[in-house]
């Protein structure tokens, strides 16, 4: 009779294997507006080159198949859906001071408008693009350099968003403001103040409007869509810009983490604005992740351990 011996960390390494979900093949696909994005031939999202001021993700759909950012002002005729703050399109990176000059409002008296220069691959799962930051005047202040690397599997799908934004004026200053920076609008359904199911948590354990302003390694933002609750987490990587970010998170909806807000979120303890010299830089870097249930359910917590020592 014969004996097989295996020894026990293969054994562990193979459960591992078989319980780890399959990875999606990711598609893409240039159109006329941008850079359409599938898992498995499935719709994920699609990067506008521009949105009126902006490049931005949407729609964005989420591993069960459903959209998790809201699609107005992109498109309208949902009932359920409210028609506030019309720069907050779905999926997008700006902020609300630079220079003096806005790139968030997208109707204030002094508008910024960032323009998509060039698409530099797209490609396996990534996406590489150029943005100028241009003034009222059409004078460049600062350029970034974004790359999107796309991913999922029967559990969640995810982005890592990182962006190199380098000064191009001689002096470039970004304002303490509130009003930024890298964000989402989720699902309307999903909204905290609904109270329907709603829920925003930190890192840190602080929950929905007590999460505003206060600095965290990731936040979670779920709630129900549709038949189901589905959630969004963001988690700031430690090599980034002011790591551990501040959020701009709000019970309404938006949810975006604002390194430069500090004087608002302190009520003016801290001065969050930062100057940089022409072709200096600053690196930022996120990963999104769309998922189902809660923070718990999502694994967040572990996903975040293993991001961050990536």
């Amino acid at each position: 009779m014969r004996r097989f011996l295996v020894c026990l960390p293969l054994l562990t390494a193979l459960s591992a294997i078989l319980q780890t979900p399959a990875r999606a093949e990711v598609g893409m696909k240039e159109t006329d507006k941008g850079i359409e994005v599938t898992l498995d031939g499935k719709p994920f999202t699609t990067y506008i080159f521009n949105a009126g001021f902006k490049p931005i993700l949407w729609p964005v759909i989420g591993p069960t198949g459903k959209e998790m950012t809201r699609a107005w002002p992109m498109r309208e005729g949902n009932p359920d859906e409210k028609t506030d703050h019309v720069h907050q399109k779905s999926f997008w990176f700006d902020h609300g001071n630079v220079n003096g000059i806005d790139f968030w409002a997208e109707t204030a008296k002094v508008q910024g408008k960032q323009v998509h220069t060039e698409l530099v691959k797209a490609e396996v799962d990534t996406i590489v693009t150029k943005t100028d930051w241009v003034g009222p005047d059409g004078a460049k202040i600062i350029s970034d350099e974004r790359t999107l690397r796309f991913g999922g599997d029967d559990k969640a799908r995810w982005i890592d968003f990182n962006v190199v934004v380098t000064a191009i004026a001689d002096e470039v200053t970004f304002g303490d403001t509130k009003e930024g920076s890298f964000g989402l609008r989720i699902a309307e359904s999903m909204r905290t103040d609904r109270k329907t199911g709603g829920k925003i948590i930190t890192s840190e354990g602080l929950t929905d409007a007590d999460a505003w302003g206060k600095p965290a390694a990731w936040v979670d933002y779920y709630g129900p869509v549709q038949d189901e609750t589905l959630g969004i987490a963001i988690l700031n990587h430690p090599s980034s810009f002011r790591y551990p970010s501040h959020w701009h998170v709000r019970t309404y909806g938006l949810f975006a983490a604002n390194p430069w807000g500090l004087g608002d979120f302190t009520g003016g303890k801290q001065d969050g604005s930062h100057k940089m010299k022409k072709g200096e830089t600053l690196s930022l870097k996120y990963r999104v992740i769309f998922h189902s249930g809660d923070e718990k359910a999502g694994k967040i917590a572990d996903a975040f351990a293993e991001y961050s020592k990536q």
